[in-house]
């Protein structure tokens, strides 16, 4: 996409000073101290480099290193073990992982790892997803357990969490709802020794925006109890910048309205994250686990928008706009597990989970017109409670050594309340809507699987889940406090799973997976029941609007997409720990959900004389059927496995080929929404003989792409380059500091869309996001 000319308000402008600085830390500044202080003694030998996927066996001591110990531990024997068991494809990423590069959030993990891209632009977060196929369509677990609608993963630092269990098809256990797969991310629960973990972090985004972060945890146990604790801490200044430029054209191809928009504003967040886990030992087999969580944050941000308009700008809705937004957030939650061995071979699972989360923002704009004057105040009054309570039971047998099956039942019950008061000028807008909305969701799940390793060579998983979502609302649209309108969506869905695994008995480090699935995606309470919202550029609810800037609302008729799936995948494991793999995968997908404009006589549009007014609405709707298909390709190795060599350098590589198309699309370009055609990540990691220095670094790539969203609408999105780096000093087993560089490349991020309507006529909206670098130096200390 073109770049917008210089004269573009609020122009991004790069800043590679801190690019410069960090490397020449990395590089120079670390290699010169460990030259100034010397070799180790003799008996106060090297620490050893953190544990790697892939570790050979140490190499012999040359000549004239006697001063120096080299203690190489292979703390990852063990480290596929896990995966090379498991039935269903599961891979899991353990502390090592979490630790290399430093990260500051959870998002920056998770980019790396096969299959999962991101969405939004480099260095912000996102939602995850799997397999390229956006939001909704990956099950995002937290202990096991889905995370409240809105709740970001990015709260958690990632010195909280043990591990991260990526799982490329479901299970009947943790439930169906993930056609792309599932994260499962399994907070900190080592009781096995009594430690206590410092880590504090400073840094700068873009060389003047301050960052602070934290974290200590403190663990071990007693004869009856075993536990975890943790809180973190993090501050953040960070800053947005973007153009963008809108074309509308008639049906000749002359454009008869351009605005060229710039916004900028400084964001300050802070927030608390505080989570436990407690191991109560009742007896032979018997156990009760506590997990609370809790977490608080707050945001502030403050910003300035222009709008250029042409060929009138006086005819512009604004000119200048300031705007503030104030939002806090707060969550807390306690989960419960009881578990008991019976004598029997079985074992008896109760599991309960409490959840309250509340979020409120406020939101207040005042617009400028062409002239100067000053136009009507807008006003947004927000906030959401979420409230839920989950019962789950689950017993399992052990039939024979290495045949068990299991069953289970889970009952979930929320609510939520959304209020929302938008005013301009005092007054407010679509009032006969209320001001509150009232959700209720009850799911009730039961489930069976049967596990059994037939021989040391082939093992199957054949599963059965059935799962029932009821949503309810009230209070949409109110008019003298009666309720003019009740919505309930209510569906169903039994997915049968079938999983197994085929050891080649003349390869033993060498096995087959196949798996075949069924799985849905549910709406989300948003799509079923959202409250209206009239276009920004036709507020007037009198008069007709136009396609290009319809109203929204949600659908109460939405029912479940419904998907098959199909994985076959080789793993091959190295001597050494390292992995090469293959996985292909195939999803139908039934009854996929878009959001579609259509000509409405909406409730909220009546004219002067009481008749209704016909505007455009968007609203998502079933469209038909859609197909994806895919090969996942990932390598952990050193270059020992491959060729003769000493050299303890750890590489990391993965990519995916993504392929899918939409029936009820008509192409080119009928792809899933935010699919990219393919992805790729590379990575290493280099200890320095004979030095306490490891540095290392990762590349990930995505390309640009194109989707026809539905017939009349295409979504682009430009390339997304990340590199990150980081730089680790051991000062003895106990403490280290470490340099980490975040989205070192910083480009700038491109998103457009182009709207072609039946008449001709066409709107082309592109925006231009700036990208920042962050520096962070963080010393870690264990005591």
């Amino acid at each position: 996409m073109a770049r917008h000319p210089a004269d573009t308000p609020c122009a991004p402008v790069r800043r590679p000073a801190a690019l410069v600085v960090a490397l020449a830390l990395a590089t120079g500044g670390l290699a010169g101290g460990a030259a100034a202080q010397g070799a180790p003694a003799t008996d106060d030998p090297a620490p050893k480099p953190p544990a790697v996927p892939s570790t050979p066996a140490a190499p012999p001591t040359p000549a004239g290193a006697a001063a120096v110990q080299r203690v190489e531990i292979s703390g990852s024997a063990d480290a596929n073990a896990d995966r090379r068991r498991s039935t269903a494809a599961k891979i899991v990423y353990g502390r090592d992982e979490l630790d290399r590069m430093g990260d500051s959030t959870l998002g920056e993990v998770l980019k790396r790892l096969p299959g999962v891209t991101m969405g939004g632009p480099p260095g912000r977060g996102g939602n995850p997803s799997m397999r390229g196929m956006g939001g909704g369509y990956t099950a995002i677990l937290i202990d096991g357990q889905r995370m409240p609608f809105g709740f970001s993963l990015d709260s958690i630092a990632p010195e909280q969490i043990e591990r991260i269990e990526i799982m490329r098809s479901p299970v009947a256990e943790h439930g169906a709802r993930a056609i792309a797969g599932i994260i499962n991310v399994v907070m900190r629960e080592d009781f096995k020794r009594k430690t206590n973990e410092l880590r504090l972090g400073v840094g700068l985004e873009d060389d003047r925006h301050p960052q602070a972060n934290g974290n200590w945890t403190y663990s071990g146990q007693n004869e009856g109890l075993g536990y975890n604790l943790s809180a973190a801490f993090n501050r953040q200044h960070q800053a947005e910048e973007s153009t963008g430029r809108r074309v509308d054209s008639d049906d000749a191809g002359k454009p008869v309205l351009e605005q060229r928009t710039g916004q900028r504003s400084l964001n300050r967040r802070e927030g608390v994250f505080v989570n436990g886990r407690f191991q109560f030992r009742l007896g032979p087999g018997h156990t009760l686990d506590l997990n609370p969580m809790a977490s608080v944050g707050r945001s502030r941000s403050s910003g300035q928008h222009t709008l250029v308009q042409a060929p009138d700008p006086e005819a512009a809705p604004y000119a200048l706009a300031d705007q503030r937004t104030d939002a806090d957030s707060s969550m807390a939650r306690l989960n419960g597990n009881w578990q008991r061995t019976l004598g029997n071979g079985g074992r008896l699972q109760l599991r309960f989970a409490t959840m309250l989360a509340r979020s409120a923002s406020l939101t207040q704009r005042e617009e400028y017109a062409f002239d100067g004057l000053s136009l009507p105040r807008k006003v947004d009054d927000g906030s959401v409670r979420d409230l839920s309570l989950e019962l789950n039971g689950k017993y399992s047998q052990l039939i024979a050594d290495r045949h068990s099956v299991s069953a289970g039942w889970e009952l979930q019950g929320g609510q939520r309340s959304d209020r929302r008061l938008t005013t301009e000028g005092g007054e407010a807008t679509l009032a006969e809507f209320g001001d509150a909305l009232q959700a209720r969701t009850l799911r009730l799940a039961g489930w069976a699987q049967d596990e059994w390793e037939w021989s040391k060579t082939f093992s199957f998983y054949a599963g059965l889940r059935w799962e029932g979502i009821q949503t309810t609302s009230d209070g949409v649209a109110q008019v003298g406090g009666a309720v003019l309108q009740e919505f309930k969506n209510r569906s169903g869905v039994l997915t049968p799973l079938a999983h197994m695994v085929w050891k080649l008995p003349d390869a033993p480090r060498d096995q087959v997976r196949l798996s075949l699935t069924r799985s849905y995606k549910s709406p989300t309470t948003s799509q079923l029941i959202a409250r209206p919202t009239v276009a920004t550029l036709h507020r007037d609810t009198t008069q007709p609007n136009k396609p290009l800037n319809p109203d929204r609302a949600g659908n109460p008729d939405l029912k479940p997409e419904l998907a098959w799936g199909l994985d076959l995948a080789f793993e091959h494991y190295l001597d050494a720990g390292g992995i090469v793999s293959a996985n292909l995968f195939a999803r139908q997908i039934d009854q996929l959900i878009r959001t579609v404009r259509a000509e409405e006589q909406p409730t909220w549009a009546v004219d002067a004389n009481g008749q209704p007014v016909t505007r455009w609405v968007a609203r998502p709707q079933n469209i038909g059927r859609a197909a994806a298909a895919g090969l996942e390709l990932e390598a952990k190795f050193r270059p020992s496995d491959l060729w003769v060599t000493d050299l303890p350098l750890t590489l990391r590589a993965n990519g995916s080929l993504l392929w899918s198309k939409v029936d009820g699309v008509a192409g080119p370009n009928n792809r899933l929404d935010q699919q990219p055609r393919y992805t790729a990540n590379l990575g290493f990691d280099w200890p320095l003989r004979g030095m306490p220095l490891t540095f290392g670094g990762s590349f990930n790539f995505t390309p640009s792409f194109v989707v026809q969203q539905i017939d009349s609408q295409v979504y682009r999105q430009g390339v997304k380059r990340v590199l990150d780096a980081y730089a680790l000093w051991r000062f003895g087993t106990a403490a280290s500091a470490r340099l980490s560089l975040a989205n070192a490349s910083a480009s700038d991020y491109d998103t457009g869309t182009t709207v072609l309507l039946a008449d001709g006529s066409t709107q082309a909206q592109d925006t231009l996001s700036r990208t920042y670098t962050n520096v962070t130096l963080r010393f870690e200390l264990r005591f």
